[in-house]
Parts: C-alpha cells; sequence; structure tokens
C-alpha cells in the first residue's frame, strides 16, 4: 500500500488502462495470428516468401522501437509525454490492420506480376502496420512507471496488464470466427477460396474496429503522476543508456535467446486447426460421416486444447504478483526458464511415442497437461519482464539522473518484436523444407474438404513439423535464456533501497518548489 508521499493511480484509472491494453493487444494478436494464418493458409503465400516479410518487418520494428522510445521521452505536452500518442493513434492503426487483410490469392493468381504484386502488398502493409503499431505501444507500456511511485502497485498494474493482455489472446479465434463466417458466404454459392477470403476479411473488419475504440480508453484513463526528467538524449546516447544498464542489458539478452517460444503463438493455431479440425472449424457441424450434426469428439478436444494454453498463461500471470512478494524475481524468471522448457520438449516426445495420432481422449488429456505448464512458463515470465524492466528505469534514474522510460519499455516491445521476426525464419525454412508452402498448401485444402486426413497427408509430414516447431525449439532457447539472468545485476533488496530513495529525493524536491504559503498550510 502506497504511503501518503507516494504517488500512485487510482483504481478507475487502472481500469480503464486495462480496457485499454486489453483493446490494444487483441489488435496486435488480430495480426500476429490471424493476419500469418491468413497469409500462410488462406491466400496461400509462400514460405519463404511469409518468413522474410514477418523477419523483415520484425527486425525493422525492433531496430524502430528504440527510436520511437527517444521519441517518447523527448516528448512534452499539457498531457504528458506518453498519454498523445495513447490518445490520437489508435484509430489510425485500426485503419492499417484493416488494410492488411485486402490482397488478392497467391494459388489463384495467374501471372508472376499478380503473385509479385500479392506478395508486395502484404510486406508493404504489414511493415506499415507494424511502424504505426510500435508508436502506441511504447507508450503504451511505459506510461505504467508514470502512474506511480509505488513498487507495489507498479507490480500489481503490470501484472493485471499481462492478464488483460492474455485475456486478449482470445482474439486468436479470430481464425475460427472467419472460417464459421465463410461458411456463410460458401452456402451462399461462393467458392471455398473466395468465401475463405471474404470471412477473414469481414471478420478482421469488425474485430478491429470494436478493438479499436477500447483502446482509445487507455488514452482517456491513464494519468502521468511520476516527475518527467529534464534530461534528453539523441537516439544514439539511448541505445548507449540501454546497453550500459546492467540488469537491463541481461533481460534483453535472455529475450532474445529465448525467441523460438514465439513460435508457440506462430503455429499453435496453424496446428489446432488442421491437427484437431481437420482445417476447417466448421468440422464441427458434420458428424463422423460428413452428414450435417454437432461433432462432439472435435469440439471437446478443441476446447480442452486452447483451455489449457490460455488457462496455463492466466493463471500464471495472476500468481506471478503474489510469489513476487515472497520470492526473488530472479529466482522465479530463471526457474519458469528452466522447468518451462521441460513441457515444450515432452510435447513432441510424446508425439512421437504415439506414433503421430495425439487425438484419442488420453492423448488430449496429456497433451493438455503440457500445453498448460507451457503456457504457465509464458506467463511468469511475460510478468516477470516487464516488472523488471521496470525495476531497471528506478535503477537508471537512481545512478544517471533520469527516467528513459519510453526508451526501455522500447527494450521490451525490441524483444517481443525481434524474437517474433526470428521464430518466423525458423517456421518458414522448417515449412520450406517439408514443402508445406504456397500452391502446396491450396492443394491440400482441397484434399481436406474432399476427406483427406491432416495426420496423414503427405505421410504425416506436415503434422509433424508443426508439432517440432512448437516443441523442441522453445525447449531449447528456455534454456538458453536463463543464462544470461543467473547473476542477475539488480537483487530485490537494492532496487527497494534505490525505490525508496528515489520517492524520498521527489517528495523533498516537491516540498523544496512548493510556495511558501503552501509549506505554511501544510504545516
Amino acid at each position: 500500500m502506497a504511503n501518503k508521499a507516494t504517488k500512485t493511480y487510482t483504481t478507475k484509472e487502472m481500469f480503464g488502462y486495462l480496457v485499454g491494453l486489453f483493446g490494444q493487444n487483441v489488435i496486435y494478436n488480430i495480426i500476429a495470428t490471424g493476419l500469418y494464418f491468413y497469409f500462410q493458409n488462406v491466400i496461400c503465400l509462400p514460405a519463404m516468401a511469409l518468413g522474410w516479410i514477418f523477419t523483415i518487418a520484425r527486425v525493422w520494428d525492433a531496430v524502430n522501437d528504440p527510436m520511437m522510445g527517444t521519441i517518447v521521452d523527448k516528448t512534452r505536452t499539457k498531457w504528458g509525454k506518453c498519454r498523445p500518442y495513447l490518445l490520437f493513434f489508435p484509430a489510425i492503426i485500426g485503419i492499417v490492420t484493416i488494410l492488411t487483410f485486402i490482397n488478392g490469392n497467391y494459388a489463384e493468381a495467374s501471372t508472376g506480376t499478380q503473385k509479385a504484386l500479392i506478395i508486395a502488398w502484404a510486406a508493404i502493409s504489414y511493415i506499415a502496420w507494424g511502424m504505426v503499431y510500435t508508436i502506441c505501444d511504447i507508450p503504451l507500456w511505459g506510461i505504467t512507471s508514470l502512474m506511480t511511485e509505488d513498487e507495489g502497485d507498479r507490480s500489481k498494474i503490470l501484472g493485471f496488464a499481462r492478464i488483460a493482455a492474455g485475456l486478449a489472446g482470445v482474439s486468436v479465434l479470430i481464425v475460427q470466427v472467419a472460417q464459421v463466417v465463410a461458411g456463410i458466404f460458401e452456402s451462399s454459392g461462393m467458392d471455398h477460396a473466395k468465401a475463405s477470403q471474404y470471412g477473414f476479411i469481414v471478420t478482421a473488419a469488425v474485430m478491429t474496429i470494436i478493438s479499436t475504440i477500447l483502446f482509445e480508453f487507455a488514452g482517456i484513463s491513464a494519468k502521468e503522476r511520476v516527475e518527467q526528467s529534464e534530461k534528453h538524449y539523441t537516439i544514439i546516447e539511448n541505445f548507449k543508456i540501454m546497453f550500459r544498464n546492467k540488469p537491463f542489458r541481461q533481460i534483453l539478452i535472455s529475450g532474445i535467446l529465448r525467441s523460438p517460444i514465439q513460435l508457440l503463438m506462430i503455429c499453435a493455431i496453424t496446428l489446432i486447426t488442421y491437427y484437431y479440425a481437420n482445417g476447417d472449424f466448421m468440422n464441427i457441424l458434420k458428424d463422423e460421416n460428413g452428414n450435417p450434426g454437432l461433432n462432439f469428439g472435435i469440439l471437446i478436444k478443441l476446447v480442452i486444447i486452447a483451455a489449457a494454453v490460455f488457462v496455463g498463461q492466466f493463471a500464471a500471470m495472476g500468481l506471478t504478483p503474489v510469489l513476487i512478494k515472497k520470492i526473488e524475481k530472479k529466482t522465479l524468471y530463471n526457474f519458469f526458464s528452466l522447468v518451462g522448457a521441460i513441457p515444450f520438449a515432452a510435447l513432441y516426445v510424446i508425439y512421437k511415442i504415439s506414433g503421430g495420432d495425439l487425438r484419442p481422449m488420453p492423448w488430449v488429456i496429456l497433451s493438455a497437461i503440457l500445453f498448460l505448464l507451457a503456457g504457465g512458463a509464458m506467463g511468469g515470465i511475460n510478468v516477470l519482464q516487464s516488472v523488471m524492466i521496470a525495476d531497471c528505469i528506478d535503477h537508471e534514474e537512481y545512478h544517471n539522473g533520469v527516467r528513459t522510460d519510453g526508451v526501455f519499455f522500447s527494450g521490451q516491445s525490441f524483444i517481443t518484436k525481434l524474437s517474433a521476426g526470428i521464430a518466423s525464419i525458423i517456421s518458414a525454412v522448417v515449412y520450406e523444407m517439408v514443402g508445406y508452402s504456397g500452391t502446396n498448401i491450396d492443394a491440400m485444402n482441397k484434399a481436406l474438404a474432399e476427406g483427406a486426413d491432416f495426420i496423414t497427408y503427405n505421410d504425416g509430414v506436415f503434422a509433424a513439423s508443426m508439432f517440432f516447431l512448437i516443441s523442441i525449439p522453445p525447449a531449447v532457447g528456455m534454456i538458453l535464456s536463463a543464462i544470461p539472468t543467473w547473476k542477475y545485476a539488480l537483487p530485490d533488496k537494492e532496487h527497494k533501497r534505490i525505490l525508496a530513495a528515489l520517492v524520498e529525493k521527489r517528495a523533498a524536491a516537491e516540498q523544496a518548489e512548493a510556495p511558501a504559503e503552501e509549506v505554511a498550510e501544510e504545516a
């Protein structure tokens, strides 16, 4: 609980901020999961083209983030330095998000020029989205360190923020919803490929408009209470500040080494949709013989697997802020990294043991347990990473007299985006090697629609590649990520001392600047 001298947010402000963050993360998942599925499995872009588009865009975003952080830290307005971006840019993000889905179908293009234009628009629109998204993402997370001086309140809001971001993960169901909408178009006489594309465009547009409205609540509600530093630095100087700060540098390197964990988010929806629903969520409305009727077998398996991933993340994100009060952050972080590698690796092991068929219920339950534990590790690390980065900002202010909130939280975005880029190229290489690419996917979709089984299609190579991607690379990345933070440079005891000194210093500065009559009044 914050003391009288400590500035902190109100419950109303926190709630509004979380609503806005939820909306922003819905948009993120529409792109990160929905657009990837759309590019890969609906308009059938070649695997390597898709991989390079996502990799180049993400690497550029990662470099661009510290630049945006510098701009945020130099911003001075009546609303503060983060709020202006949260007030005026969500609508622009919404428009660009919808435009990324407006494209042709690579598999149906008849000329090389048409194919090139489809790839070019995919690349341009996605890169543009990333740049616009960054303009809001840095301020959205950076403002948390300006809303409160109290460490407990900061951990609380960041913990809730990660939960809100996790809840927004429900938007990965854009794939399933889009397939339902596509079914409506197809029933009106539209061919399957065109219906699938229109289903995604309509679904993405509706979800994005709603999410953009929610996103605005962050800028409307959040207030900046921590005094802003008067020092200004160039982009080059800010890069030097980030890498000079040892605890931040350790978190940054750790996050990059953990990059393959992003494969779970990139590949999981494709795996679940094809492996458990044979490529089309609408198959839950067909019985075992293909006749109309609810298929409880598919429905139950989809619910169990999807729920396991999300429940694991939510539970860990809710529990981690409580554990932080009793256990050293570094210890928790390394625990989640090392122990979390086990369920990831075990997923591929049980896939091989089962002979490639994990659809029988005992295997489904075992898979769900592993997804639950893997999701829990991800959720815990996400909360700890945000809290530890906020601690690094205090460390920088204490030792060098400047709060570069935007720059340091751009590091979090840097980690996420660079990791997604690295994961994208890993998936592209694997998919290219096994032929899960371009017109091959279009041919597979047609075969599945005619009754083929995804698990045995192409001798099960496609299914095996997906299980490999969500299992072995993430497990290796988790283990490697514990190396930089094994001897973390900012122990909790030291951070508490630093924060107490900063609060006292700010209070003294305000007291000294207060008019004499106000001082007398307070006395």
